[in-house]
């Protein structure tokens, strides 16, 4: 049997370098047919190697990293998102006084040609950026109902590393800022064919839907017996703010009317709940104002006496007899019972004596 070895990178199977002969061995007869029948059967039972990788072509990295400030959530969805992405890299956070011009250098150096990064602000907002470094475009988004791996326990699961498909609304194809978010989109979130960390599986799939102007994220597993869809998480809902022509900034392409800012959507939360305490308020001084008020005596109504019958006027009987006093019966029985009880005493003294 011919000596066999394999690539690193593929799984092509070839043969190794023969031997050199001596002059010794020139002069031997060649192997015999049977002999090589044997090799051939021998060869078919052996298992056949895995699907060769071939070549890496695609060169898409991915910068995820965040400026200073982002709470736990957001620490743990960026790392989901790098163990579900594994063509992408990380980096220490970025300071808040750093423009975000910077982060184009930034994955220079780290060799990165994407990028997904988390800004925090006032320690309860969330935006993502997501930018093809450093030509453009770029997409700022509000990043709301966040949900990690963790904190889901969703019963799903993949394998780590494997390719993701992508599943898109049909939105997505109707309007055109929406088709430029697809293709970033696609570029962002597809791993790379034949990547040397991924996985040559596809086992899950990531959903975006657009439902009331916003893009929701979800991943679910593929299960093999009867291709079910069972959810893993993360799980988010992208707010698009605007699209820019540069990466990180530049011109302005789109620029969504329907986007409420957070502190506006406090604001009015808060001017909500004042006007309901005014309004009690209001409320409680009429009711104060009314009380104060001077009762207004309404003139008399003729009509209130058309059913209105006089009573029998009966004679008046003066008493120039002063009545019996009401007998006590309760006080007459105590007296009885006391004289009973004074006469038994002196019998009883009597027969003694």
């Amino acid at each position: 049997m011919a000596a066999t070895k394999r690539k690193r990178r593929g799984d092509l199977l070839v043969k190794a370098k023969k031997p050199k002969r001596d002059g010794k061995d020139a002069g031997k007869p060649a192997a015999q047919p049977g002999k090589a029948e044997e090799v051939e059967e021998e060869d078919r039972d052996c298992i056949p190697g895995p699907v060769c990788k071939g070549k890496w072509k695609n060169k898409e990295r991915i910068l995820i990293f965040s400026s200073r400030g982002i709470n736990f959530r957001t620490r743990h969805l960026m790392q989901d998102l790098r163990m579900l992405m594994p063509h992408s890299k990380a980096d220490t956070k970025m300071d808040r006084k750093d423009k975000l011009f910077v982060i184009n250098e930034v994955c220079e150096m780290k060799n990165c040609n994407k990028c997904i990064f988390f800004e925090a602000k006032k320690k309860q907002d969330l935006y993502m950026w997501l930018s093809n470094s450093p030509q453009g475009p770029s997409a700022k988004f509000l990043v709301q109902n966040i949900h990690t791996l963790a904190e889901l326990k969703m019963t799903g699961n993949c394998l780590k590393g494997s390719r993701p498909l992508l599943s898109f609304d049909p939105a997505f194809d109707e309007l055109p800022h929406y088709a430029l978010l697809k293709e970033l989109l696609i570029q962002i979130f597809s791993t790379p064919r034949y990547h040397p960390k991924s996985q040559p599986f596809v086992d899950h799939v990531f959903t975006f839907t657009i439902l009331d102007n916003r893009i929701w994220f979800r991943n679910f597993q593929i299960i093999e017996e009867d291709a079910a869809l069972v959810e893993i998480g993360p799980r988010f809902v992208l707010n698009l703010i605007k699209i820019f022509q540069g990466s990180f900034g530049g011109p302005t392409l789109y620029e969504n009317p329907h986007y409420q800012s957070p502190n506006l959507h406090r604001r009015i939360i808060r001017s909500i709940t004042a006007a309901k305490y005014k309004e009690k308020q209001q409320v409680k001084d009429v009711q104060k104002l009314k009380k104060k008020e001077p009762k207004t005596v309404l003139p008399h109504d003729p009509t209130e006496d058309v059913f209105a019958v006089p009573a029998e006027e009966k004679p008046i009987e003066i008493q120039w007899v002063k009545p019996e006093p009401k007998v006590d019966l309760k006080a007459r029985k105590k007296r009885v019972y006391k004289r009973q009880r004074k006469i038994q005493q002196k019998m009883n003294r009597g027969n003694t004596k």
